[in-house]
């Protein structure tokens, strides 16, 4: 396909705007939930990037600190419209769930918890946990090639279900894995007859995929030292304001330190990170109480967005807090908090995104970056157990503590999906309306 052809196929920039604002409201489920709805969209329905790429982009951001779902937002942005589509899709990600829990959370700090905002978010888990079991079957048949992906994956989950390997490891020894295979037992990487008819599959019909290169996207050493320093400047700026208007710069400077220091070390998701930054804000800081902390992690739990937005709560609850009580001071604390936790996220993108697309056809990256996609998926079906066991048995692991309406939705809403073709997006609205129904009549 010539540039010209391959012009003619990229979305309007309009079209994708409106697709990452919506992402943005429905983006429930954790990244198990986030990035199933972005690849129903972005491979299945729209076919503006192959699954190839996809999980190429998805394997970059599982190496790095972060929320993944965001990053593989932001990164999808970028190869389809450059810095302001990436801008864009990590932007939207982010800011919807930012709004709605400055809402919500100002509403709690005055008023205390929400029953009907947690019953419609509650009505939409058992949708999102179908989403998550039709993306996990998706992404398996096309990631898992030969019988050596297949005890990558098995032992990833494995690994973190029963022994609770922290995530990272289990990346980084897929990593080593494929260092080792590649140079002593390279058979193991033949893939099997299934998998082989799998990838050679057409993808011509994609705007993005591994023979259509995107020429506005490569490396450049100069463009790569700005980015580092314009990401400086925005993340000292907020500090020097701080510095000359405040009365009380140590507190804001705590925050500010406190929550970069945060993204810089959430390797493996929110949940690896959520018991540091609550012990420290806490028992060491004394910003929140526990039970806050609690209610802040359900209220993260139930709102759309990355779980790390659970940090934007604390940041509000500090400058409430701290303040006596003061809703401004809150605000501005979520919004110090926001900048910090995700501008790190944008850099290690849009500086990072550009090599990894340079080496992308390297035979041993692509090896290398297969593994982990296949322990990915070990750790995608541990995410889908651990969501489902939250969902279905709330209390206790027992048949009695057995939620059997909830668990009647998630088998519906598979159906409906697999077997009706019905639109996720659709069904997020109709699963929404069944949980602030349920609450009203039970």
């Amino acid at each position: 396909m010539n540039e010209q052809e391959q012009e003619k196929r990229r979305p309007s920039f309009k079209e994708a705007f409106w697709f990452w604002l919506k992402l943005g409201f429905i983006s429930f489920g954790g990244p198990a939930g986030q990035i199933a709805i972005m690849h129903e969209f972005l491979v299945e329905k729209k076919k503006w990037i192959s699954d190839s790429r996809f999980l190429h982009a998805l394997n970059y951001t599982m190496i790095l600190p972060g929320p993944e779902a965001q990053q593989l937002a932001t990164y999808t942005g970028w190869l389809l419209h450059g810095t302001k589509g990436g801008l864009v899709a990590g932007g939207f990600f982010v800011l919807p769930s930012m709004f709605i829990l400055l809402i919500l959370t100002s509403l709690y700090a005055e008023y205390g918890s929400i029953p009907w905002v947690y019953a419609m978010f509650n009505g939409l888990k058992p949708a999102v946990m179908a989403v998550v079991v039709l993306a996990l079957i998706k992404i398996g048949k096309k990631s898992l090639h030969t019988v050596f992906h297949f005890f990558i994956a098995g032992s990833a989950f494995i690994g973190i279900f029963f022994f609770n390997v922290p995530f990272p490891i289990i990346i980084l020894a897929a990593l080593i894995l494929a260092f080792v295979a590649r140079t002593t037992l390279p058979f193991l990487f033949k893939k099997t007859h299934a998998a082989k008819k799998s990838l050679s599959l057409d993808e011509s019909e994609y705007f993005i995929s591994e023979k259509n290169i995107v020429s506005s996207i490569g490396f450049s050493a100069k463009r790569f030292i700005k980015q580092i320093i314009f990401a400086f400047v925005i993340w000292v700026v907020p500090l020097l304001i701080f510095y000359l208007t405040s009365g009380d710069f140590p507190f804001w400077k705590q925050l500010s330190f406190f929550f970069t220091q945060a993204a810089f070390v959430t390797f493996g998701g929110a949940y690896a990170v959520l018991p540091y930054v609550a012990q420290v804000s806490v028992e060491q800081l004394g910003w929140l109480t526990e039970l806050q902390m609690i209610d802040g992690l359900a209220l993260g739990e139930t709102t759309p967005g990355p779980l790390v937005m659970v940090l934007v709560f604390v940041g509000f609850m500090a400058g409430y807090n701290h303040y006596d009580s003061s809703l401004l001071m809150g605000t501005l604390g979520l919004l110090t908090t926001t900048l910090y936790t995700f501008v790190p996220c944008f850099l290690f993108i849009f500086a990072g995104a550009p090599l990894i697309e340079k080496i992308r056809e390297n035979p041993k990256v692509k090896e290398a970056l297969s593994l982990v996609t296949a322990a990915v998926v070990g750790v995608v079906l541990n995410l889908t157990l651990y969501l489902g066991k939250a969902v279905v048995f709330p209390k206790n692991l027992t048949f009695y503590e057995t939620d059997f309406v909830t668990l009647s939705w998630i088998a519906i809403s598979f159906f409906t999906m697999y077997r009706f073709k019905i639109g996720m997006i659709p069904w997020i609205g109709v699963s929404a309306l069944f949980g602030l129904v349920y609450y009203l009549i039970s």
